[in-house]
């Protein structure tokens, strides 16, 4: 089944300096500037983070989340997050 996607052409303004930017980005990834940014606008648009996701967040912004992280193995970066 093919399922085709509709398209809209749309015009922006943007800075001069962050275009340069974005089409450099665009040239690393052997990426046309149009794509770059679509799926850069796609991955922000629907790629929010959930309620447990955006509470951790404000907990490490907060300063609430300290020690020391150990990553030495699973079990014991387990037990250095209090699980």
């Amino acid at each position: 089944m093919d399922i085709a996607i509709q398209r809209k052409a749309q015009s922006f303004r943007l800075p001069v300096d962050l275009i340069d930017k974005l089409r450099r980005m665009a040239k690393r990834e052997n990426r046309s500037l149009n794509n770059f940014v679509e799926t850069a606008l796609l991955d922000i648009a629907y790629h929010e983070p959930n309620d447990e996701t955006l509470a951790a967040i404000k907990e490490a912004q907060e300063g609430k989340l300290q020690g020391t992280l150990d990553v030495s193995s699973v079990e014991a970066m387990y037990k250095s997050m209090g699980l």
